[in-house]
């Protein structure tokens, strides 16, 4: 039996195939179109899981999507007539594009498909549900789904048992902890539903100064984690902002203007709001885990790409453990709803180990052999070496000691915003200069963001304070003391970005200002080149860590091809780029006369 899952209209449009409850591959609408969080329908996405199999619409059984459309429809409606006649000139943005596309979803799916068969439509947080607990390695657990919002429901929580999930309870539009995060992410001058990632990291930066004012006058926070918003304060029900002038009122101006210089408030307001969504997401974690009494969470929804929440709730929470789906935020609903399909409407078994997942270490995405590789460069005379399988990891580990900068483009992409060992930028995590020269040479973006470590799952604890592995990127655990370094009483007093400047660790380029670390660990099972290469670089320079960050600059989605990769490449200072088998030296390369065209053909060998 064959399910495709969709997800589109929102932001991070994907679809995914699953084949007999095995998800057989899964894709972003945004790494074909190269558009960052492309929210319109996957076209691209849905022809990579058929074509790439060998299939047609006609061989699928159902085709899955990830909410109720007409639900959305009466809330968005109910909200605008609850606010009329302010919001009138939202209004007749969102109102035109529901009418012409958005209500018929389902007409959409045959005609672009060219399909007949059975159209499926889960709720939105049934399908972030879904995404969370069927792919998980427990055979029964607690799920929390928290988001901005899908229909009506803004978080849910319940239980998954075997081939089940079932709702217990939700919180409803307007109140939203995804849309307080939105808000601040405006309001400190990120764009919303991309830069709030980007208020996670500044927060070490800053102090808590406005928690308290965040919980006395934004929010009514319950002790079961449950709240109200105080929505005099926000725009987003009737206009085309996220807060309006009393929220300006209230700390003291006008939003941050994009682009520009970062203050301490910004820092501020940025910690401030991180530590009430870990208060909530914490409340909420605890309040579940007494109503359900389940030893395991999985979380989704994405509210659960807040790694330093989720670590919180690993470290202080009342479960054994967590599981939180790669792919946590929208796109992760065309999975869950295919998923959903198989084992709830269809009623399918579900046998779980407890201990391995079924995301199949998130590499789901389009792979090119060394055949496409090798076309494409001598196609366009591109110079390179090539290496043999056993000298890969060598010669990069070789060049990451010696201070390089390289692109390792190999196998699957990965499927979810994490580049995971498929689609990374590495380098070495012992240099104290390398984070600054990555951010400002490599990702051209802010200096005060932190990387990531990809470290060997084996060595994990021996440089971080976790006891189990982190394959998604999705938890923050805290460097080792044994391996951090004491700051002087002048450090201790730095503010703000001036924290950049002190050396915290033995693998500084990976240590936030806080000491803290969104780790990554690899194991030999689901990336084995990447696992050797790293072995390797410890084996030989006495490090089982690198640096590893997605292989793209800012505002544009990963790379997904050779051709954007080759692009990446030359539109930075990065210094190799690793393809398959197939080396590339910057030194050699031509200077780009123009842009070579990356919408090309997505063939696969």
């Amino acid at each position: 039996m064959r399910i495709l899952g969709i997800s589109a209209f929102y932001h991070d449009s994907a679809a995914c195939l699953v084949e007999d409850g095995k998800i057989v591959c899964a894709a972003q609408e945004e790494r074909y179109t190269r558009k960052k969080h492309d929210f319109s329908f996957p076209e691209n996405a849905i022809r990579f899981c058929l074509e790439g199999q060998g299939l047609t619409a006609d061989d699928l059984d159902f085709v899955a999507f990830y909410d109720k459309p007409f639900i959305k429809f009466e809330r968005i409606l109910e909200t605008y007539l609850a606010y009329a006649p302010r919001g009138f000139a939202s209004f007749l943005k969102a109102i035109p594009l529901w009418i012409k596309q958005k209500l018929w979803i389902k007409e959409l799916i045959r005609k672009s498909l060219d399909y007949e068969g059975r159209i499926i439509f889960p709720e939105h947080h049934e399908s972030h549900a879904a995404s969370a607990f069927f792919p998980s390695p427990f055979q029964e657990a607690a799920f929390i789904t928290i988001d901005g919002v899908g229909e009506w429901a803004t978080a849910s929580y319940g239980v998954g048992s075997g081939n089940n999930i079932t709702l217990h309870a939700e919180i409803h539009f307007p109140h939203s902890l995804g849309l307080l995060y939105s808000a601040f992410t405006y309001y400190t001058g990120f764009k919303v539903n991309s830069g709030e990632y980007k208020v996670m990291g500044l927060a070490p930066y800053g102090k808590p100064k406005y928690k308290d004012l965040i919980l006395t006058e934004l929010m009514d926070l319950k002790e079961d984690g449950s709240f109200k918003m105080n929505m005099e304060y926000f725009n987003y029900c009737q206009g085309l902002t996220m807060t309006g002038k009393k929220f300006d009122k209230l700390f003291g101006g006008p939003p941050r203007k994009p682009e520009s210089l970062l203050t301490q408030r910004d820092m501020d307001l940025a910690r401030s709001v991180q530590e009430v969504t870990e208060e909530v997401m914490m409340r909420m974690a605890r309040h579940v885990h007494r109503e359900t009494g389940q030893k395991y969470l999985c979380l989704a929804g994405g509210v659960a790409l807040n790694c330093v929440g989720n670590g919180k709730i690993l470290r202080e929470g009342p479960f054994e453990d967590i599981w939180i789906q790669p792919a946590a935020g929208d796109a992760g609903g065309a999975l869950g709803a295919a998923l959903f399909t198989w084992y709830q409407f269809q009623e399918n078994e579900r046998k779980a180990d407890n201990s391995n997942d079924f995301q199949y270490g998130s590499y789901l995405g389009p792979e090119f052999g060394n055949g496409y590789i090798a076309r494409y460069l001598e196609e366009n005379q591109i110079p390179f070496s090539y290496l043999e399988d056993a000298e890969i990891p060598e010669r990069i580990a070789d060049l990451i000691n010696n201070q390089k900068v390289i692109g390792w483009f190999q196998g699957r992409m990965e499927f979810g915003p994490r580049a995971l060992g498929s689609r990374s930028i590495i380098g070495d995590a012992r240099s104290p200069s390398m984070q600054e020269t990555m951010n400002l040479k490599i990702k051209y973006r802010e200096s005060f963001r932190p990387f990531a470590p990809s470290t060997l799952a084996e060595k994990v604890s021996d440089y971080f304070e976790i006891d189990r592995e982190s394959p998604y990127m999705l938890l923050v655990a805290p460097v080792k003391k044994e391996i951090r370094q004491e700051m002087t009483e002048e450090q201790k007093n730095y503010f703000g970005l001036a924290k950049l400047k002190v050396v915290r660790s033995s693998i500084p380029a990976i240590t936030h200002v806080d000491y803290s670390a969104r780790l990554q660990t690899v194991n030999n099972r689901d990336n084995p080149l990447y696992h050797r290469m790293i072995s390797t670089f410890d084996k030989k320079y006495g490090c089982p860590v690198i640096i590893n960050t997605s292989f793209n600059v800012r505002g544009e989605p990963i790379v997904c091809s050779p051709a954007d990769a080759y692009l990446c490449f030359m539109r930075t200072q990065m210094d190799y780029l690793i393809m398959g088998n197939y080396l590339l030296d910057k030194t050699e390369q031509k200077p780009l006369e123009k842009d070579i065209d990356w919408r090309e053909t997505f063939e696969l060998d």
